[in-house]
């Protein structure tokens, strides 16, 4: 869950990745690694992965707490050497200007847009908001604040994730129901544009199995316990949408991938099109030293022709939701039903061959 500040305890090592100490020029060539394996994690630091393909070049981002930094990369298997940039940096005061999460790049009708979660300081105040560049380059160009993004609610949101289907723009998010903290569902809503929200809200998924329900605290400042859904994405394959999405406290090591899916060809908004699976689809090995892995992204590889799993992960148990989470990627699979199959986390220093195409 994103909703505690222990997720802004961010330490020294994720501080230097995630404010771009070492910026590079982002048209500035990679060194070359002819190697044909990698190994995770990819940084040593980085909660929320996400990335976008476009002409070419990787585009990714993760949490840093204190702005948004975009890395430019032809191989995301080779992420620890490409050149980042510090795109976007929160006013000192105002709604947006504490606890930048999440971050998300989307190209939406020949423009980009950065999608994130940010509060005025405290948890309580905690909404979407969204930026818009129309430079080729999302590392270069002049970012324009859009505003709130918000259905006519207003409640505590975070996570939030755009997607088409068939013609149709729409957002998911992670938010409460009410004005009290608890409990995190998963929401979705048709957008008019890329930062208008079109109509009501539907809950597609709450908390209601035991796997999802790992979420005891035991700080002064929060409930005592708190369900959660969070993290949701969204991907098509074949005759399905795929919702997968990340369940109980990510201060926990029972952090895992739940999923929900609906026909590709279905009303999104109509509560019966989306089932949810009973048990988890990826979560903590402990005999791999993968503990409570989550927050996930897709990309394909270069030559699109394999799909890979990007998440976050800890090394060792009880680490929970700061500094020490990870940025990993591993190939998935396809079951017969169009779902996907993850297999289990892959350890740490293990080699994989690198996305086909590189």
């Amino acid at each position: 869950m994103h909703g505690l500040m222990l997720r802004g305890r961010l330490g020294l090592l994720q501080v230097l990745w995630s404010v771009g100490l070492l910026l590079a020029i982002p048209g500035q060539a990679q060194p070359s690694n002819s190697a044909a394996t990698f190994t995770n994690p990819l940084l040593p630091a980085g909660a929320d992965p996400w990335s976008i393909y476009h002409e070419g070049f990787y585009y990714y981002t993760h949490t840093t707490g204190r702005n948004i930094t975009l890395w430019k990369t032809t191989s995301l298997s080779q992420l620890g050497s490409a050149p980042h940039r510090v795109v976007w940096s929160p006013p000192a005061t105002g709604p947006n200007s504490h606890d930048i999460w999440a971050p998300e790049l989307h190209r939406i009708r020949g423009k980009w847009y950065l999608y994130y979660a940010a509060d005025a300081g405290s948890n309580h105040s905690h909404r979407l908001w969204v930026l818009e560049n129309s430079s080729s380059d999302p590392l270069l160009g002049q970012w324009t604040d859009k505003g709130q993004l918000t259905d006519a609610t207003n409640k505590w949101a975070i996570d939030g994730s755009v997607f088409e289907n068939q013609g149709q723009l729409y957002v998911v998010w992670s938010g409460w129901e009410d004005d009290v903290n608890g409990r995190q569902d998963i929401f979705l809503a048709r957008l008019k544009n890329p930062w208008t929200i079109d109509g009501p809200r539907l809950k597609v998924s709450t908390p209601v199995y035991g796997w999802e329900r790992n979420g005891d605290l035991h700080d002064a400042q929060n409930p005592p316990h708190v369900d959660v859904n969070e993290g949701p994405q969204v991907i098509q394959h074949g005759s399905k949408l795929i919702l997968l999405y990340s369940a109980s406290g990510c201060w926990t090591d029972f952090y895992a991938l739940g999923m929900l899916t609906a026909p590709w060809t279905s009303n999104l908004l109509e509560p019966g099109s989306w089932t949810k699976s009973p048990t988890p689809v990826f979560q903590q090995d402990k005999a791999a030293g993968v503990y409570a892995p989550g927050h996930n992204s897709f990309f394909k590889s270069p030559d699109g022709t394999q799909d890979w799993l990007l998440y976050h992960a800890n090394d060792q148990p009880d680490q929970g939701c700061g500094r020490f989470r990870s940025p990993r990627a591993q190939p998935l699979t396809w079951n017969p039903d169009d779902t996907p199959h993850f297999g289990r986390p892959i350890a740490p220093g293990q080699p994989l061959a690198r996305p086909s195409g590189e």
